[in-house]
């Protein structure tokens, strides 16, 4: 008669193996699934990196973002700026300061030299109606305030005017 412990021990292990392997299954099924979806995500931010890679480059080269339909249709011509500077009674710096931009690219823009971007011609369009008095408020509007005198300040000038 074979030994009651030594069959109940063979009983107990195949059982256990039985309810491992179930549960090992679940885990496995599991652990494929995040596999897959991991795998999904790594192509989608390979994709995204190449996109991210191809704008940088247009950005680069110096390939513009599609212009505004409402600016599309205006045109750039140096003369037509320079005639439009003097016409407000304004120096290349004003001017500048109106558009947002250096003095020097308004000046490299009436000698021929550059053009402005898209949205720069849009700021140009929106002063040919401007007459010198509102251009010389809107520059008044754009002007740092000055600093508020101090007393130190004043006893300095004082001092250094004596």
């Amino acid at each position: 008669m074979p030994n009651i412990g030594a069959l109940l021990k063979q009983e107990i292990a195949r059982l256990s193996r039985r309810e491992i392997r179930g549960q090992v299954q679940a885990t496995k099924k599991a652990s494929a699934q995040y596999r897959r979806h991991i795998a999904a995500l790594r192509r989608q931010i390979g994709a995204l990196e190449r996109q991210v890679a191809l704008l940088q480059r247009r950005v680069g080269n110096g390939a513009s973002a599609p212009v505004p339909e409402a600016t599309a249709n205006l045109r750039f011509v140096a003369k037509g700026l320079k005639s439009q500077r003097a016409r407000l009674g304004l120096s290349a710096d004003e001017y500048a300061r109106l558009v947002g931009v250096s003095s020097q690219s308004i000046y490299n823009w009436e000698h021929g030299h550059t053009s402005p971007r898209p949205a720069q011609i849009a700021t140009i369009a929106q002063l040919r109606g401007m007459g010198k008095r509102e251009a010389r408020s809107r520059l008044e509007e754009l002007a740092p305030k000055p600093a508020p005198r101090t007393r130190k300040s004043a006893a300095r000038r004082a001092r250094s005017s004596q």
